[in-house]
């Protein structure tokens, strides 16, 4: 596995919306940028970061300028401005050789999965999922918020559980999150303490690319066989069917060989279909493989959430309803 630099202070962070513009919400990005500033970063954004549209440009386009920040010399690291739900349309235009020769950190988090995914599982670089460019848009951060700009600087700290979360995303204001529910980790099928190859991210957008060039799930998992798959989702809308019909698809096209642990976040728009919860499904999808499930943990669209390296050594733990990740960089 391949890992770009740390940044340091007075690197340039180059931000693209590979999905949609940041338009509709320009003042918390405008804080969430000031952030970014405050702690050392130059930003340079490209052309669609601004637009007022749930789709920023054409797929051409957004590749084009992702292009531009990869093969900038200046550009230390690049950063989805925001999610979105076309991210996808960009695929076929992306310069991957590009990519492949000029190691930089890509982070981002939802629709940018896509991106994320085929950089570390075909590419071989590591990437980095849990926040966007506008994800730092409170006056005070949060302390999750400060954990992945320590990581960004190359201090991998141990990232515990949270004691509480959010449960209602209109709560928020520009002051912080609003943290008002206490954090329980549901172990399935009983504690878990392993360590292994990590590799994930929506299964929203994971659920699309199954079977196209762009999935490198099967050479993934056999080159880091040894290793053993620890695989998390982040469950943006998709309802409690859906969520267990993907498992299944997921599991007969071969994405679960050699997997030590499936870690699965909270869901930030619940559905639960012909009577199925989550956890049902995940007991369904995975009873009698002899994997380790966590569920409800601080990973995905609601807050706070842990910043995940993909393609990285990740430890993970879980007992008593928290848990813990750590990561290493080999």
């Amino acid at each position: 596995m391949k890992y770009p630099k740390m940044l340091k202070k007075g690197s340039t962070i180059g931000v693209t919306a590979m999905s949609a513009g940041v338009g509709k919400k320009i003042d918390e990005y405008e804080l969430s940028i000031s952030k970014l500033k405050e702690n050392g970063f130059n930003i340079v954004e490209t052309e669609s970061v601004r637009v007022n549209h749930f789709i920023s440009n054409t797929g051409e386009n957004r590749a084009k300028e992702l292009d531009e920040l990869i093969c900038d010399e200046n550009i230390d690291m690049v950063m989805c401005a925001a999610g979105g739900d076309f991210a996808l349309e960009m695929l076929p235009y992306v310069n991957w050789e590009n990519i492949k020769n000029n190691h930089k950190w890509i982070m981002g988090a939802s629709d940018p999965t896509s991106i994320l995914y085929y950089v570390t599982t075909k590419l071989d670089i590591a990437t980095i999922y849990g926040h966007n460019a506008g994800g730092y848009d409170a006056i005070n951060l949060d302390k999750s918020n400060l954990i992945s700009l320590d990581y960004l600087k190359g201090n991998l700290v141990k990232q515990e559980s949270y004691p509480l979360y959010e449960s209602d995303k209109k709560s928020r204001t520009m002051d912080g999150y609003k943290l008002d529910t206490p954090v329980v980790y549901e172990n399935l099928f009983g504690d878990v303490d392993v360590s292994g190859r990590i590799i994930g991210g929506c299964i929203d957008v994971l659920k699309d690319i199954i079977g196209t060039k762009y999935d490198g799930t099967e050479e993934f998992l056999k080159r880091y066989s040894d290793d053993g798959i620890i695989w998390y989702f982040d469950n943006f809308a998709m309802d409690s069917a859906s969520f267990y019909r993907t498992l299944i698809q997921f599991r007969e096209a071969g994405w679960f060989k050699n997997t030590k642990a499936i870690l699965v976040g909270r869901v930030m728009y619940p559905n639960e279909e012909f009577d199925m919860s989550y956890q049902d499904a995940l007991i369904k999808a995975f009873e009698g493989m002899n994997i380790p499930v966590v569920y409800n943990m601080d990973i995905g669209h609601v807050v706070p959430k842990m910043t995940i390296i993909n393609g990285a050594i990740c430890h993970v733990k879980s007992s008593n309803g928290k848990g813990s990740l750590e990561f290493e960089l080999r």
